[in-house]
């Protein structure tokens, strides 16, 4: 499904080509600041009384996935679900 009428997308095509390489890299790494946002207060709604340290690793988790986050972080597994 492309919610994106070929117009839009065309025009939006044409908006990012026009950027600098710094301008996309900049555009980049806000949208990653805000998806980063996004999980914290996800990982906070699911656990209201977690440490800062415990929504580090559970966003960790989320990040790298539960296999190599647990190697990373093997304090992962004291967590509860």
């Amino acid at each position: 499904m492309n919610d994106t009428s070929p117009e839009a997308e065309a025009l939006q095509d044409e908006l990012i080509q026009a950027m600098s390489p710094a301008e996309r890299m900049r555009r980049v790494l806000e949208l990653n600041r805000a998806v980063e946002t996004i999980a914290i207060a996800g990982i906070r709604s699911l656990y209201p009384n977690a440490s800062p340290r415990e929504v580090f690793l559970r966003l960790a988790e989320r990040k790298l996935g539960r296999e190599l986050a647990r190697r990373v972080y093997p304090e992962l597994e004291a967590l509860e679900a």
